[in-house]
């Protein structure tokens, strides 16, 4: 049978064990499922259902499902739930997926749940709620094991058999001193091939990265990228051990971060979300679109200023069209490699310095081609080769600059320490738009005599 249809057979037939009471049955097939299948499957029945399971589930095994749920999902999920077993569900979480989780939900509710919660996993999860959001302080995790250097192997290979269980991942294994500075770092797989009555700092190396809790998660993300960790030590600024980070949460950060820079590039001001209401999602575009709208009175006032050329020349407006649109293309071209090679981490000084020579070079090259074929196009079309040439050198012209301010924007955006992927597609459409007018106007008014 296709998986597809027998997928279907078993949500339908959870349904309806939901529906009906059949508590034993239902935990039998339901828990039998992958904690994602679970989610996916609960966050698409109607509350009335999403009810009865809470009370088929214990708060752990809802915690377990819960893990693997969209944050966008979470806040009527909480809201649903009996306060009691919300703060018991939290409780059974990693914290650092708690703490994301709160971070959806409104103050008053958050307050209210720490306030029922056991009052030693409150105050860890308030530790993190105090750290910026979008730092690695903010997706850290402290369910971790660190082990002191003084240490033999065998003490330690006891103390990591009883605080395993807790703990996020055991692979590595952060050393510290006496005063929890970070010194070193341990394999599990050195502990075990060590001798018993070895100390941790004969095993562990020395050379050990971390990252301060206030760094970026873009750039922690990178670090783990480049250096193909599983998790990363957080430090303060005393280089006190204070958290990891793991390759889960940072799956987590890239996919946030890829999905608002591509909302900025559409010109959205927030993630756009499929279930959003049409006021919601006006909201969220409407920003960007009245900015839009004002550059494009002006775009239109450049014209009017040219409107004595078009008289003469009333041809000439066959080709704004044209001429804005290859503006805006190839502007869009290079903004999108300028800001993939800025978000990865790719471009230092000197990077910076080619790709803009690059690009200088690129729409220079594609002016050239496309110019020549623009005026051959236009002779054998209109008859005059003065207004051929007029508008082959001005797509040239213009394929330059627009590709050079493609990649301008976005670096000139970053040096101010503002996300680069704001220079989003239609204001950089918009701004070439302008570029072409003047430049196509400009060179007509300097040509005129040619035209007429």
């Amino acid at each position: 049978m296709d998986n597809n249809v027998s997928e279907q057979i078993l949500q339908e037939e959870l349904q309806t064990l939901a529906a009906n009471g059949k508590i034993d049955s239902f935990r039998e097939k339901f828990l039998d499922m992958h904690p994602y299948d679970q989610a996916s499957f609960f966050i698409e029945q109607p509350e009335e259902i999403r009810l009865n399971i809470y009370t088929y589930l214990s708060p752990e095994e809802t915690a377990g499902m819960m893990e693997h749920i969209e944050l966008d999902d979470i806040k009527p999920l909480f809201t649903e739930m009996d306060p009691r077993y919300a703060a018991m569900v939290i409780e059974e979480m990693a914290t650092d997926d708690a703490v994301d989780m709160l971070n959806e939900l409104e103050k008053d509710v958050v307050v209210s749940l720490l306030t029922i919660m056991d009052a030693k996993n409150a105050a860890e999860i308030k530790e993190l709620l105090h750290y910026e959001e979008k730092t690695a302080g903010s997706i850290m995790t402290t369910e971790f094991v660190a082990v002191y250097e003084s240490k033999t192997v065998q003490d330690t290979m006891q103390y990591l058999k009883a605080e395993a269980p807790e703990a996020e991942t055991i692979y590595y294994l952060y050393v510290v001193d006496e005063d929890k500075h970070l010194v070193g770092v341990v394999s599990l797989r050195d502990l075990i091939i060590a001798e018993p009555d070895m100390r941790v700092a004969d095993v562990m190396s020395e050379k050990v990265l971390s990252v301060s809790v206030a760094k970026d998660q873009e750039e922690v993300a990178r670090m783990i990228r480049d250096y193909d960790f599983l998790a990363i030590p957080v430090v303060d600024f005393q280089n006190h051990l204070l958290g990891i980070i793991t390759v889960d949460d940072i799956l987590d950060v890239m996919e946030e971060e890829a999905g608002e820079d591509y909302s900025m590039l559409a010109g959205v001001s927030d993630k756009d979300s499929p279930k959003d209401s049409a006021f919601i999602s006006a909201k969220k575009r409407l920003p960007w679109l009245v900015i839009l709208l004002f550059l494009g009175m002006l775009t239109a006032s450049l014209i009017g200023q040219f409107e004595e050329a078009l008289e003469q020349v009333a041809v000439l407006a066959i080709f704004i069209p044209l001429l804005a649109g290859m503006a805006g293309n190839t502007g869009t071209q290079a903004l999108a490699v300028a800001v993939r090679g800025l978000s990865t981490g790719d471009y230092g000084k000197q990077g910076k310095l080619r790709l803009m020579f690059r690009e200088a070079s690129t729409g220079l090259i594609n002016g050239i081609v496309c110019g020549t074929l623009l005026t051959g196009i236009v002779y054998f079309w209109q008859d005059d080769i003065y207004l051929g040439m007029l508008v082959g050198f001005s797509i040239m012209v213009i394929l330059v600059i627009a590709t050079l301010a493609g990649a301008l924007v976005p670096i000139f955006m970053d040096r101010l320490n503002i996300d680069p992927a704001v220079a989003s597609g239609p204001f950089i459409t918009t701004i070439n738009d302008i570029i072409s007018i003047l430049i196509y106007f400009g060179l007509a008014t300097m040509f005129m005599q040619y035209l007429v």
